[in-house]
């Protein structure tokens, strides 16, 4: 992350926001604080792929048509 003052950010806005467009994050401070961070536009589609890759590292699907042997008693809706 790319630290900048508000007067530098300021004198130099294209540049840091063909930095932020690129990829980068941004954190303006004041006086020594961060006060605000510029960051990229997220891509809905990737983000919810990328999303979906973790899942599927951390996830294992298993044989789910086959019967398990144990019995289900299911409620009826009708009184």
């Amino acid at each position: 992350m790319i630290k900048v003052n508000v007067t530098q950010l300021r004198n130099n806005l294209p540049a840091y926001l063909g930095k932020v467009k690129s990829g980068e994050e941004v954190a303006v401070t004041s006086r020594g604080k961060v006060i605000a961070r510029l960051v990229p536009e997220a891509d809905e589609a990737s983000e919810a792929r990328l999303r979906l890759e973790a899942a599927r590292k951390e996830s294992w699907v298993g044989d789910v048509v086959s019967p398990v042997g144990e019995v289900w008693e299911v409620e009826s809706g009708n009184p």
